[in-house]
């Protein structure tokens, strides 16, 4: 009887440490959410990519106001990333080129904190905006944005509000 009762309480222990290791790997696996990049995969966030038309980035930015408020689908290189949340990033079409500021539509969505230097793709609008003194204050000191500022603190700027992403190396 003593051998029965030692051997179900071998067999239950190493199930509670089996379930207990189970759970503390499931911890350390990449979420939906996961704020890393793996050199493999696609980081893909917001709404899945459609059929908008591909417009060069390049060719956006030299006329912004052609393609202002309508869908489209650009592709670059991801400069900066918001280190807070993720809220926000600098895109350009390339590493040398000027950035872009991307939101993501109702702040629906977060891009991954250590994405500078990803590639992307991303759809949604460009927009031509004026932000106030205390928007550039907020972005440049709470948030380290990059933002060329008027004479009077204003900021006049292009933006893209991104319905969907997709992230790689």
């Amino acid at each position: 009887m003593k051998t029965f009762f030692a051997t179900a309480l071998l067999v239950a222990g190493l199930a509670l440490s089996s379930a207990a290791q189970d759970k503390h790997q499931d911890a350390h696996k990449p979420s939906e959410g996961a704020a890393t990049v793996d050199s493999a995969e696609v980081v893909k966030r917001g709404a899945p990519l459609g059929d908008s038309p591909q417009v060069k980035f390049a060719d956006a930015l030299k006329e912004p106001q052609k393609y202002a408020g309508k869908t489209v689908r650009i592709e670059g290189v991801v400069r900066r990333v918001c280190k807070k949340e993720g809220c926000w990033m600098e895109i350009a079409p390339d590493a040398e080129s000027e950035t872009v500021r991307v939101t993501f539509k109702d702040h629906g969505f977060f891009v991954p904190k250590d994405g500078d230097g990803l590639k992307f793709r991303a759809e949604g609008e460009l927009k031509l905006k004026t932000l106030s003194k205390e928007e550039v204050d907020h972005l440049v000191k709470d948030d380290g944005a990059k933002v060329k500022t008027n004479p009077d603190g204003t900021a006049n700027e292009v933006t893209f509000v991104a319905t969907g992403v997709e992230l790689w190396k």
